[in-house]
Formats: C-alpha cells, structure tokens, sequence
C-alpha cells in the first residue's frame, strides 16, 4: 500500500512521532513518553524492513523512486532514491534508533519528552540524507539534523558540553557552506538543475574537479573525521550523553563516507583520481597514529572516539584506492563499525550509569560483580580488535585484500591496525574488567539488568551475524559498489 512512498514514510514517521512524544507533556508523563517514542522507533524500523525485502541486489539503480516539485523556480525538488549501499545506512539508523530509546528508559530522567523526540527527529533527518537524489535536499537534511545532535549534547552533554556543541557546529558548518557553494557553482554549470543524476553528466574540467573536490572533501572529511580536523569529536564523545555518542559513532560519522560515495567520486573522478594518493596518506595517518593516540588516553570514551576515528580511516582508504573488494570492504566496515561502536559506548554507558567516572583507573575487577557485563564487554572488545568471527573482521580484511592488490606498503601499514586495535581495546578491558576488585565502588556494583542485557544481547547477534555470515550484506551492495565505481572511472575531460 505504501510501497510509492516507502522513503518519505521512513523519513517522515519519526518526525511526526516526534511531535506526539513532545505531546506528552512534562516529565510528570514521562513513562507515556517513553512508550511513544519507543513505539514510534519500533514501526519506523519495521517500515524499513520492506526497503530490504523488496529491494533488486541484482541492480544498481536506484529504486523506490519519488520525486515532486518543490521549489520550481530554481528546479529543485523533493526526490528521493536508493540504492544498496544507502539502504544498508537507513536500516543501520532505524536500528540503532531503537537501541538508543531503550538505553536512555532509566538513565535519562530530565527533559525525558524532549530527549526522546530530538533523537526521533534525528532519525528521520539521517533517513532522508541517505535517501535525497537532489542535492539541496541533501543539503537540507545534513545541515538540520545537526540541530537535534547540537541540543543532545548542549542540554543533556557533561560538564563542558558547551565548548564541545560550539566546537561540533563551527567545524561541520564550516565545511557545510563550502558544500553549499560547490553545489551553486554545479547548478550553473548543469544548466539549472540540482538533481544528482543531471550533476554526474556535468563536463568539468580537471581545475574545476579540484576546487570542487576540496569544497566536498573539507565538508565530509569533517564529518567522519579525518586526520586533521578530527579534533571535535573526542570532546563531542565525552560531553555527550551516552545516547549522543551512540548515534554519533554508529550513523553520523558514516555521513562523510557516504558524502563522498555520492558527491566526490561520481561528480569529480578525474580530481578524485588525482587527489587519491592524499586521501591515502591521511586515511594511513588516522589508521595509524590515531590508533597510537588511543593508547595514551585514560578516559574509556575519549580512547574509543580515536578508535572509531582509526577504523574510519579505513573506509576512506578502502574508497580510494578504486578497488572493488577493497570498496565493499569499506561500506561493511561502515555498518560494522556502527554496530560495535554503538555497542562500546553503550557498555561504556552502563559503568558510568553507575559510577559517573569514566576514568580507567577508577575501575578493576568488575568481571567480580558484573560477570554478564564482563562477558558481554568482552565480545565487543573482541570485535573492535577485529577478531575473526565477528563483523568488525570482515570490512577490514576486504580493505586490506583489496588495497593488497593496488599496493601492498599501503596493506602493510594498514594491517598494523590489527595489532594496535588489539593493543588499546584489550589494555582498557584489562585495566577495567579484570584483577581484583580496586575500591568499594566497584565492589558495590551490581551486574546488568534485563533491559541492559536486552539491548546487549542484541547488539551481541548483530555482531556475530554480520562476522559469520556477511553474504547478505555483500550481495545487497555488490551492484550498487560496481555502479559508483563505473562513475568515478569515467573522465570526463
């Protein structure tokens, strides 16, 4: 019944539902708030679940197609399309929508209306940004939805979640405008037109390319973020509330990577050919000594948001290199990093829930009080080291068979993740988990609940899944990988 309007149902639901939990009133009905938002959360997920099952894997087209005008006099309009790497990133994002209601349903006790309904309006604007063909819309999406995020943070964030929002906002509104003049200046080149398909046929010249390719980088390199203007996003991760960093980490930072899936490489291949061995320099450098900066942190957040910046370089570096295995290595480890991301950050969760520390040395020996918790933390500290058998193994080894085969320094260097990942993930669950019981704060901890062991079992066969048995994931992208890089291999001189 709804197939015609399956995108514009998935991204408009939880606006909508946004409202009604905003509708609830005070924190006096905060219960009624909770089942609403978690309500709304459940059917946007399940709204989601046809884009998969309906969608052709044999294709590489876009599909479930709208489109309607909206502002005629300059041609842009409301279109809307996908294709499998964005359906993968809409069903990541109702997913984790879900995960984060639940978390917060004791945590969060202020504000309880408004907290749930920024993230609801936060979904259906990231819903809408892997679904835009026209590229105002997209840029209507990608800048509103850093206001709920701005909100997260400024009202529910720690103690200097003032200079981490204003931080957050200038770095990605920055590259935000130099997006938005990259896309005035194609709109006359195209003879008037923002859609995405008329943009990929534009004739530019290998000048052009370059000040277009570095408008879109500076935008989306930001939002990932890449080496060196990553330094927002530790600070965002420590002032944010769990909840905040969950969805940072696990879908906003794959915002930048899809950014240039979209823009960069099809409107610009000659440039991004040209530019590649720079994108892999800086993909190296975050693989590498961002991995080293992990190390040195004391702060369980601030040690997994460098992580996160490491496993994102090798996304980066999986695009790059215009290699197919090393491609769809890059949009697994995009999904995978979100499941296990999300799920660091919520164990991290869980101990500050009940400590508010998340100072490494504060802790010790809780696997004698929280064995669950110990066993579930374990796993994903398993996966983030990217042991085999879980997903964060898979996106990896693609990246570095298929950067092997272009040049093998660069899958050397690479690979050294593997062991610094290792490394940082396994000393901060030694320093925590393990020995015997430091204080008595840790003594008088007490293992997790069914809604904590619920939203972690989850997340736990999310994992295994995707590492056992990624196929399904594979064969959803394998067209859509081969279409984005026939587009960036066409020269358009």
């Amino acid at each position: 019944m709804f197939e015609a309007n399956q995108l514009s149902l998935a991204i408009w639901l939880p606006i909508v539902g946004a409202i009604a939990v905003l509708a609830t009133g005070n924190d006096q009905r905060a219960g009624l708030a909770r089942i609403v938002a978690l309500l709304v959360s459940i059917v946007t997920f399940l709204v989601t679940i046809p884009l998969y099952t309906a969608f052709n894997k044999t294709s590489g087209d876009l599909q479930f197609i709208e489109h309607m005008p909206w502002i005629s006099a300059l041609d842009i309009n409301y279109s809307l399309g996908i294709d499998g790497i964005a359906l993968l990133l809409i069903l990541l994002t109702s997913f984790i929508t879900i995960i984060v209601v639940i978390s917060a349903w004791q945590v969060i006790q202020e504000k309880v209306a408004q907290y749930m309904a920024a993230f609801l309006i936060m979904e259906g604007l990231m819903i809408g940004v892997f679904s835009a063909t026209d590229a105002i819309l997209f840029y209507v999406f990608w800048e509103a939805m850093l206001i709920p995020m701005f909100l997260i943070i400024g009202i529910w964030g720690g103690p200097n979640r003032i200079y981490a929002t204003i931080k957050f906002f200038l770095y990605t509104l920055l590259g935000s405008l130099l997006m938005l003049v990259a896309l005035v200046y194609l709109y006359f080149k195209s003879n008037g037109s923002f859609a995405l398909a008329d943009l990929y046929t534009v004739k530019l010249t290998l000048t052009e390319q370059l000040w277009l390719f570095m408008a879109f980088f500076l935008a989306f390199a930001v939002k990932i973020p890449m080496f060196p203007v990553h330094t927002w996003l530790p600070d965002a991760h420590v002032e944010a509330p769990t909840g905040g960093s969950v969805v940072l980490a696990a879908i906003m930072l794959k915002m930048g990577a899809y950014g240039f899936i979209r823009f960069n490489l099809p409107i610009t291949p000659d440039a991004s050919h040209t530019l590649s061995g720079f994108i892999i320099v800086l993909s190296l450098i975050a693989i590498v000594y961002i991995a080293m900066v992990a190390l040195a942190q004391t702060d369980m957040k601030k040690l997994i948001a460098y992580s996160s910046i490491s496993h994102m370089g090798f996304v980066t570096l999986g695009l790059f290199v215009f290699n197919k295995m090393a491609f769809e290595g890059a949009v697994i480890q995009m999904i995978s990093h979100g499941f296990i991301s999300g799920a660091m950050f919520l164990c991290v969760g869980v101990l500050y829930d009940r400590m508010h520390t998340r100072k490494m040395s504060d802790y010790g020996g809780v696997a004698n009080t929280m064995p669950k918790f110990a066993a579930f933390m374990m796993l994903f500290a398993m996966a983030n080291a990217g042991l085999p058998g879980t997903s964060g193994f898979v996106g990896e080894f693609l990246v570095i068979l298929g950067v092997f085969q272009v040049n093998a320094w660069y899958a050397i260097i690479a690979g050294t993740t593997l062991i610094l990942g290792a490394a940082y993930t396994l000393w901060m669950y030694k320093r925590v988990i393990f020995g015997a019981v430091s204080n008595d704060n840790v003594k008088a901890l007490k293992d997790i609940n069914s809604r904590e062991g619920f939203f972690l079992l989850v997340l736990t066969l999310t994992v295994l899944l995707m590492g056992l048995w990624p196929a399904p994931f594979l064969d959803t992208i394998h067209s859509s990988v081969d279409r984005v890089l026939a587009l960036s291999a066409v020269t358009k001189l």
